[in-house]
């Protein structure tokens, strides 16, 4: 794995939280994964295939990085000198999983996406998931395609994934789990796409993408969605 501190935030603008720490050793764990993708497994199979004999393990993982002092924070760079921030929330009686955008220009990150009991989102289309994962970019908490994409799994949700999204996301848990039927496991993720389910995505008439989801601030049909200026800017940055 591929680590720098360079991209390591010590706070996020407008985001509340921390202390944050820096752990990039957490993604060569299987067990970290095991926990980090629970939320995704919403089929009984799919739980099942998931966690198998390292369920207990993996959610005493989980709850230590939950309930610590400090707070994980994963960096994503993106193009353009963006950078999707991962956040473990450890606030407590109120911790998840925090997905941001941010930009050094920005006054305030975006808050894209959470993973916890009260689920927002998706962030993220298939497309935008897949760019970000294997762009390539140095200096966040890993240059590795299959981590990075397992790591912002739980931000997606699209009904359109494209053929060969099955055998991209086997390749991934092969190579980042030891879970034992790593084909059978990404059908059922990608059927079950987590708390919020599969949404449609569509482009807005200002060239921006958006989605139905009843979840998400990318769906301007929602009361809490961003306004037009904020969709379209989160939406360049994370362009394909």
């Amino acid at each position: 794995m591929t680590n720098s501190a360079e991209m390591h935030p010590d706070r996020i603008p407008g985001y509340d939280g921390g202390p944050f720490t820096h752990r990039p050793e957490l993604l060569d764990e299987s067990l970290f994964w095991l926990g980090h993708l629970h939320n995704c497994a919403q089929s009984e199979d799919a739980e099942e295939l998931l966690l198998s004999a390292d369920g207990e393990q993996a959610a005493d993982l989980q709850r230590q990085l939950l309930e610590g002092d400090d707070w994980p924070v994963f960096t994503v760079p993106l193009v353009g000198g963006h950078r999707l921030y991962v956040v473990y929330r450890a606030f407590e009686e109120d911790e998840g999983i925090d997905y941001l955008l941010h930009h050094p220009d920005w006054d305030h990150a975006e808050h894209l996406a959470q993973d916890e009991g009260h689920f927002m989102g998706p962030a993220l289309s298939w497309a935008e998931l897949t760019a970000a994962a294997d762009n390539g970019l140095p200096g966040g908490s890993t240059t590795d395609p299959h981590a990075r994409l397992l790591l912002l799994l739980p931000a997606f949700g699209d009904d359109a994934v494209p053929d060969g999204a099955v055998d991209r996301l086997a390749a991934a848990l092969r190579a980042r789990s030891q879970i034992e039927a790593p084909d059978r496991l990404a059908a059922a993720l990608l059927e079950d796409q987590g708390l919020c389910g599969p949404v449609h995505w569509t482009t807005a008439e200002r060239g921006y993408w958006i989605n139905n989801g009843g979840l998400s601030f990318r769906n301007p049909a929602n009361r809490f969605a961003w306004p037009a200026a904020r969709l379209a800017r989160v939406s360049a940055a994370l362009a394909p």
